[in-house]
């Protein structure tokens, strides 16, 4: 039992510290016996508990092993098998209870306080949980980037939070190759429990089914065991409860409790800075493309149809900015023509009251497709760009400062308007570039856009009632991209303001767009990952929707430098330099990676009809050019930054 001033937030179940289901019935596990502890002893630190379990077939041995480790208590439970005969279906547990079902649930990658978003623009494509009786949300170990599970609740004005951390592991004696123990919540009538099972996955009411697929759940079954006579499972988790300062908050200390159990900070193994910048540059010119009415860089590859493409995955104008702050290292004079030639032709992009278009077709010699994602992206790179040229004095910038103020004073007057009501979180990537804007131009009004919307948000999305979402263009759920447009906003609105306000929200989205970075090397089975030794550390993953991993962190890792910086955090500024290094990882000969890499039961290319041989996959058919510039961006930010690992 765990307890705050006397008060009990976390508490075993009634019924039994162990709990074993015996048999495996209508697609789950079921004929739950249960035991009490029948002897206590204190061994130095650790409190020993243990207790027997009777079954016709014999008994099991049960014990636990608790320490308290930093505000943690650390559990080694073990199940010991002694009878003669090999028992089937059989599911082991672990099992924690809160004293509410008003709660809200948080599972890194998956779960974010019920995905309200997710839900309401498509139930069937993400996992939601409401807390309802008997309602559950359980998944792989492997899905989880930092494995815990955590719910947050509030009773009479004070909120309170409990997290469930495990030690991943495969489960021994898995009907299937390669099964995992599951993790997260279940809804009972007046409490609701953490949990940990050896196998058994469900959400949105389906029992034991797997979020496969982007679109839907695919059958994942008959995840029992058999315990052979003699055999010992041991599972390592840990427990922590508090009371949390504001409701939205309490997710985020058992996400540095999580990188704190894992210490993600090895980097030494990985690609270095310079060999990843080497290799990125030389797949960047692999795409340019040139003619009588454009420059630039392709959105693909030569075969696929040609394209320019502004922010969000083209990224076409993101190297404009990067590469004048790279040339010295990369030592090639082409740069400087390069930089002129497509940031003038980005510039005929059409303004209009609404904003403008992102994407040239080479073959029709047109723009198309105004977006926020994209259309704020591309005026910071653009806006950095200008910075940088007036720098070094290279560069001609007087249409690229037109282009820009135009578009600062279109999307100002509209963020000013009484009438400005975004959909989501997606207009969060005006915050920065405007304020960019407003010090290049001293322009008041860019600023008093900026932080109206900066406002805005914290307003709408610090109490986590809607998570930060829609930073995708073919996702419409909570996000992580979605979370980075608030971070990088907030952090801009600190940084032109110093007002300690945008310094905390700024640290509130850092922490949600986090909770989507693996803290611990997944082990794959065998397939393109494992054929590479490839470590997951440091990757991220996309959102409750599209559960693969992708190098997109790179692009924020100055950031979490920065934040770092700013609050003290060493943890952070390791951390960040791990993302961007373990990112090198999967880099072909020619500098080229795939966007997809499947850590878990999920893909989004390939032969998806199997789910037993998704995970370890990797799809590099997808090669949009975002995969590149996020590298060369960081890098000449961190070079700016004055940071060299």
């Amino acid at each position: 039992m765990l307890k705050n001033h006397g008060k009990n937030l976390m508490y075993a179940p009634e019924e039994g510290l162990w709990s074993i289901a015996t048999q495996w019935r209508q697609n789950w596990p079921t004929a739950w016996q249960h035991a009490q502890a029948t002897e206590i002893e204190q061994n130095d630190e650790w409190l020993i508990v243990k207790g027997k379990l009777l079954l016709p077939q014999g008994e099991w041995n049960l014990r636990d092993a608790y320490r308290q480790e930093e505000g943690r208590v650390k559990c080694i439970r073990r199940f010991e098998w002694k009878g003669k005969e090999t028992l089937e279906n059989i599911t082991l547990s672990v099992r924690w209870k809160v004293p509410s079902r008003e709660v809200e649930a948080f599972l890194p990658g998956i779960l974010y306080y019920g995905n309200p978003s997710g839900e309401k623009n498509g139930r069937h494509k993400v996992p939601v949980f409401h807390g309802r009786k008997g309602e559950e949300a359980l998944f792989e170990e492997h899905r989880f980037p930092m494995p815990f599970a955590n719910l947050e609740w509030e009773e009479k004005e004070q909120y309170y939070g409990a997290a469930l951390h495990s030690l991943p592991s495969p489960v021994y004696g898995g009907n299937h190759f390669d099964q995992w123990w599951s993790m997260g919540v279940k809804a009972y009538e007046t409490d609701t429990e953490l949990r940990l099972l050896s196998g058994p996955v469900t959400y949105n009411g389906q029992k034991s089914v797997a979020k496969a697929l982007q679109q839907r759940a695919m059958p994942y079954g008959e995840t029992y065991i058999r315990m052979k006579p003699g055999t010992v499972i041991e599972k390592t988790f840990y427990l922590e409860a508090f009371p949390s300062k504001a409701q939205g908050t309490a997710f985020q200390r058992p996400l540095y409790t999580s990188i704190n159990l894992f210490k993600p900070f090895y980097a030494e193994t990985f690609p270095t800075v310079d060999e990843i910048i080497k290799t990125k540059y030389r797949f960047t010119k692999a795409r340019w493309v040139e003619g009588e009415n454009y420059a630039g860089y392709n959105m693909y590859p030569g075969f696929a149809k040609p394209r320019i493409v502004l922010g969000w995955a083209g990224q076409s104008e993101a190297p404009l900015y990067a590469l004048q702050v790279l040339q010295e290292e990369l030592q090639d004079e082409a740069i400087w023509k390069k930089v002129q030639s497509a940031m003038d032709h980005i510039c005929t992009s059409p303004i209009s009251e609404k904003g403008f278009p992102v994407r040239y077709e080479l073959q029709e010699n047109q723009w198309h497709s105004p977006d926020p994602v994209s259309e704020g992206q591309a005026m910071n790179n653009i806006a950095l760009a200008i910075r940088t040229a007036r720098k070094n004095q290279q560069l001609n910038t007087k249409n690229w400062e037109t282009f820009l103020q135009k578009a600062c004073e279109v999307h100002a007057q509209r963020l000013l308007s009484e009438d400005w009501h975004p959909r989501n979180t997606a207009e969060a990537f005006y915050i920065s570039p405007l304020l960019l804007a407003a010090d290049l131009f001293k322009n008041a009004s860019y600023q008093k856009a900026a932080l109206k919307a900066a406002d805005y948000y914290a307003k709408r999305h610090l109490n986590m009632e809607e998570p930060y979402w829609g930073g995708t263009l073919d996702a419409t759920c909570e996000d992580k991209e979605g979370a980075w447009g608030a971070f990088q906003g907030f952090l801009a609105a600190y940084e032109a303001t110093r007002q300690p306000q945008y310094l905390q929200w700024a640290q509130h989205a850092c922490d949600v767009v986090l909770s989507y970075t693996v803290v611990w090397d997944i082990p794959l089975p065998a397939g393109r990952m494992a054929d590479h030794h490839f470590k997951t550390r440091g990757w991220t993953g996309v959102s409750p929707q599209n559960q693969h991993l992708d190098v997109y962190g790179v692009l924020y890792t100055p950031a979490i430098y920065r934040m770092g910086e700013l609050t003290g955090n060493q943890a952070l500024k390791k951390l960040a330099q791990v993302m961007f290094r373990t990112c090198g990882q999967m880099i072909d000969p020619y500098g080229s990676q795939g966007e997809q890499l499947q850590q878990t039961n999920f893909a989004q290319h390939g032969d998806m009809s199997d789910i037993y041989k998704l995970r370890g996959g990797y799809s590099e058919s997808w090669t949009v050019y975002w995969i590149t510039a996020h590298f060369l961006h960081a890098a000449a930010q961190f070079k700016e930054m004055g940071v060299e690992f």
